[in-house]
This record gives C-alpha cells, structure tokens and sequence, in this order.
C-alpha cells in the first residue's frame, strides 16, 4: 500500500482556473464541421455554433479559449475575417491539407463562441507574416470604445460595444512556422510589436511572449533578458510523441511498451517546467511572469484515410493518463504556470470532442478535465507521496502521480494517476491534524487500449467512485490499472 501525506494547513500557490484551459485552431475539422457549421446548417446550431460541442463543452467550464492559431496565426490576417461572409477573402491554408479557408469564422464569430461557453478569449497576432499596424488594429478593432476608424468598422460590422480581451500573443513559434527567427531577433521584434498592443479604457491586455521549444533553454534565457518587464506571460509548447517526429505512431493498438514510453516522455514535462522556471526566476523573482504552456498533448499518427494535415487521430485511456499526468504538473507548478491549453478542443490531435456529421463522442480526454476541474481557483496543497516504478527498462515510471489542493470551504481535493497498464493499487491518505469524515469520488477506469467510437460512444466514461474506506480516519483507496481518480475529502 502506497502513503500519501497530505498537510491541509500548508497552501501554496493559487491554481489559477486558466490552467485547464483549451485550444482551437484553423486546422482540419476543429473549427469547421467541429465547432462552427454556419446557420444554415441542418445540425443544431446556435449562431453557427453546434449546440451539441457548445453543451458538452459547457460542463467542463473552460476558462479561456486560445485561437486562431498555432501556425495559423500568423498567416492570418484579421480583417480577412470580418463582415459579409459573401465577400469575405478565400485563402488557401497551406500549413495544414492545403485547404481553402473562406473567412466565415472570423472575430465575431470566435468572440460570440467564447461568450457561449462562458470563455476568456485568448486571441494570438500575427508576426511572422502580419505588420505592427495590423495587430496594432486588430487591439483597436476589439477593444476600443470611442470613436476611432477601428470602432467604427467594428459597428459598421454589427458590434457597437467592444469586447473585453485579457490575453493576447504576440506571434506564435516564432522559432519554426511564425518566421524561422533567432530568439535575440523575436526579442526585439516582440519589444516593437507590444508597444502597439493598447490598452483602451479599462481592458487591460495581458501580453504573452513567445516561448521556447521543449528544451530550448537558450531562448528562454535570451527573452528573459531582453523582454522580461515588457511581457506578462511567456508561452512554452512540448507534445508527447512516443516515437519520433517521422514515425509517431498509431493512436490505437498499441502494445504496453508503447504505453509505457509515451507515458515516460510526458513526464518530461516535470523537467521543463522546473528548468525554465529557475531560468524564469533568475529575471522574475516574484514570479510575476508566467509561464503559459499553450500548447500540449498527445501527437500520433493521423487515422487511416483521413487527410495527413488534418491531424485528427483517436483518443484513448491512454490520452487521459497523459492528461492526468499533465495536468497534476501544472497544479504543482501553478506558482509559475498562469494558463496551459490542450491541443486540441475538437477533431485535432488530443480532443476532448470528435465529430462526423451529426454524431459527437467525448473522448477519455474530456473526462479527466471534468474530473479535475474542481482544482480550479483552489490553493495548492503540500503533498508527498511514497510510490514504487512500473514498466521495465528504460521506461519506468511512477505507479501513481497526484496533486491536492484546498478550495476555500476547506474541502480537499485529490486526484491521482495509475499508471500502470495491468496492475492496481492502493493508496493510504494521511491528512494531517485531520480526520475523514465524508468522501465524493469520480473515477476513470477501462483497458488501457479503450477508447469511444460513434457506435460505442461510452465505451470509456467516468462515473462515481465507491472503491475507498475510511479507517481510523485516514482513507483507504483503491486504485484500478489504468486510471484516473478524483476524490473530495471533507475532514
């Protein structure tokens, strides 16, 4: 039996709810077909958008909604995107399947989506193809409220009142498909571009600089000391790819080495989050800059006879552990990390919805963010947990990882990650000076291959957790392979 110590009267830092945040780019069937079916659809639809996506997201209450991009962004040009749909610009999306883009999902429509699920928009500019008076317009087009050219368009388009807009990215991978550009370059050229990004009346914007690849601690170090004071968070992006970038391999049918392995290098997340937050601190001692992990998640192959650029693959139970696992990492690391977004919300890479016509599925992924979305706002706990290795060789990892956090009616969350792909577990909680009096769970649990298909659309889906007991005050759990549980503890 495993112990875990948790100390209810040491918080830490505040886990900010944006950490459970979501991502929607231009990209295969995310936007169009996933989200936005336009009017005239004969699916159900608000607006445009499908109801269905729009209700199912709604339970997850996701805190902010990054969007148009990705390497979208900064090929897109805003104003493309606005007015008539009729007259709206035609472009070919060349990063992903070459396909033509018709403008019908601009500003408004993203702005009216945000405002349905109840979402912060998180809006990235264009710097690898766009121009400082562009993005600088674009801020003006969203935020101004007076009379000014930018306002006036935007009325003339059907809004009079501006948009409240909090975050905003000036470029994105700006190292890769955003412009190919040394960090000491993007430096300057975010310096320069910020300027622009106003603040109108109360909107305060809150810039994200463009962060580094997985490792690449050069960059961070040069935007740190270049560009620190002018930035509010910086963004950091690492996908888990079990194999190599040329041969990612299947999301489905894969054996437990596989899983094993995928499972190891998301936990290299745990690194990358520790060495760049002590290059962080070493400009940003008070820690007043975060660190926006604003793109991560599984990348597999693509599915079989769909288009290689449209990124659209299965999600399984081992989607969730990759979840679960991220996810703990951000609460434990949420005195650094200010937001994080998945990859992606609908039909793209780790989805928590897919489509195909009229049906819709959630995936395992979309349960563990409903699960784990009662961390959000709450304090990070101390914790300490006594666990052995599973998996063999190369790619051993914890048997089980967790976080804790106290929300401010003193009620303990838990959640925890079996990792094991055959073997279950127990786990002793310990909360100190208290005792268990009452326990909610939610749990995850099927064959680590398992995942929901449009005929078996609950093959894999959570449901109430029984499996505990409470002895001498302490609480007794009962962890299946491959998992993932979620436990409210009232002392």
């Amino acid at each position: 039996m495993y112990q875990l110590w948790i100390n209810p009267n040491e918080k830490k830092s505040k886990i900010r709810k944006e950490i459970y945040g979501h991502f929607s780019e231009h990209l295969g069937r995310c936007i169009y077909e996933g989200i936005f079916v336009g009017e005239d659809s004969s699916i159900p639809n608000e607006k445009g958008m499908r109801r269905d996506v729009v209700e199912a997201l709604k339970e997850l209450e996701i805190p902010v909604l990054r969007w148009p991009g990705g390497c979208f962004a900064d090929e897109y040009h805003w104003k493309d995107g606005i007015g008539e749909k009729s007259q709206r610009k035609r472009m070919v999306n060349t990063n992903w399947g070459g396909v033509v883009e018709d403008n019908s999902f601009g500003t408004h429509e993203f702005m009216e989506l945000c405002s349905q699920l109840g979402a912060q928009p998180y809006i990235n500019g264009n710097v690898g193809s766009g121009t400082v008076q562009e993005m600088s317009e674009w801020v003006e087009y969203m935020t101004f409220d007076g009379v000014s050219p930018m306002a006036q368009m935007r009325e003339a388009n059907g809004r009079k009142e501006p948009w409240k807009v909090k975050y905003f990215g000036v470029g994105n991978e700006s190292w890769g498909c955003g412009g190919s550009m040394r960090p000491e370059y993007y430096a300057d050229e975010y310096r320069r571009y910020q300027t622009f990004c106003r603040n109108y009346g109360d909107n305060k914007l809150y810039r994200i600089a463009c962060g580094p690849s997985e490792g690449d601690y050069h960059w961070m170090e040069v935007l740190m000391k270049n560009a620190a004071p002018l930035m509010d968070g910086i963004s950091l992006h690492y996908y888990t790819v079990p194999d190599t970038w040329q041969k990612k391999g299947p999301a489905t049918g894969f054996d437990e080495e596989t899983w094993y392995r995928t499972l190891k290098k998301t936990l290299y997340m745990e690194e990358l989050l520790t060495k760049h937050g002590a290059i962080m601190d070493r400009y940003d001692p008070e820690k007043r800059v975060g660190l926006i992990v604003d793109e991560w998640g599984t990348w597999f192959d693509v599915e079989e006879g769909t288009n290689p650029g449209f990124l659209y693959q299965q999600n399984t139970m081992r989607d969730a552990l990759v979840a679960g696992i991220n996810l703990n990492l951000f609460n434990k690391h949420s005195d650094r990390v200010h937001m994080a977004n998945i990859a992606q919300l609908v039909n793209v890479l780790q989805s928590v919805i897919l489509t195909e016509g009229e049906q819709m599925i959630k995936t395992p992924t979309y349960y563990v963010f409903r699960m784990f979305k009662k961390h959000m706002e709450a304090q990070l706990l101390h914790s300490h947990l006594q666990t052995e290795t599973v998996g063999a060789g190369e790619w051993q990892v914890p048997h089980v990882t967790e976080s804790a956090s106290m929300d401010e009616k003193g009620a303990v969350t838990i959640t925890l990650n079996n990792l094991s792909a055959q073997e279950a577990c127990q786990v002793e909680v310990h909360l100190t000076d208290r005792e268990v009096k009452r326990v909610e769970g939610e749990i995850l649990s099927s064959c680590y291959t398992d995942y929901n298909t449009f005929e078996h659309p609950d093959q894999v889906k959570s449901c109430p957790y029984t499996d505990y007991e409470i002895r001498d005050g302490r609480l007794i759990l009962n962890l299946p392979a491959s998992s993932v549980l979620c436990v409210t503890v009232t002392a």
